[in-house]
């Protein structure tokens, strides 16, 4: 059985749902950043980066979202959650996923871990303000040349949904309006709808 580390409210969000949605057993297990167990040598141990998400499978530990969203995908063909026979379209999959976490969670994280690009106060101070502006920009782009509709590759449902609607769920939080980007904001509604999110959001609260 695999094992899944996660954090409430982060990114890791989207490797839980995807696991459920491709009905892989699993076990999810929670990382308190509170307590900064994050930082602490057991988990170490298992992420050198100090990061969720973390999937330990029976071939090693993998990190990255992207990297286990493709490998959640890959490894349970008969769900459907990437065009695995299309080698252009999985591309495309893979550019969406490599998008929201290189750049989207960059710009939210600017918020939050600003301490990682800076020590002055100042500049620190500057960055989170900009987020507001950025993390739109983002959705704005999202909005007008990436969301085919209904679902982020058009009609069938891919691991590139599950992580879109974790970094929507982030938006109320960096003082982005989600109901400026109407077709965000109908995928958000969507995806609130499938059991696989309900019982994500339910392990997590």
């Amino acid at each position: 059985m695999m094992k899944l580390y996660y954090s409430p409210g982060s990114c890791a969000l989207a490797s839980h749902i995807a696991l459920l949605d491709a009905g892989a057993p699993h076990e999810a297990v929670r990382v308190s950043f509170k307590d900064e167990e994050q930082k602490k040598p057991d988990y170490i141990k298992i992420n050198p980066k100090a990061r969720v998400p973390s999937l330990v499978t029976d071939n090693g530990i993998l990190t990255e979202t992207p990297a286990i969203l493709a490998y959640i995908a890959q490894t349970h063909p008969d769900k459907k959650l990437a065009p695995l026979n299309d080698a252009f379209g999985f591309a495309e999959v893979q550019a969406f996923n490599s998008y929201l976490c290189a750049t989207v969670h960059v710009a939210h994280a600017h918020g939050r871990r600003g301490t990682r690009w800076a020590d002055d106060e100042g500049a620190i101070a500057a960055m989170k303000r900009k987020v507001p502006q950025t993390m739109a920009d983002c959705f704005a782009l999202i909005e007008q040349t990436m969301i085919k509709g209904p679902w982020v590759t058009g009609d069938s449902y891919t691991i590139c949904d599950p992580y879109l609607y974790t970094m929507s769920t982030w938006l109320k939080g960096d003082e982005v309006d989600i109901a400026k980007f109407p077709r965000v904001n109908a995928h958000f509604a969507a995806m609130n709808e499938r059991p696989s999110v309900r019982e994500a959001l339910r392990v997590q609260a």
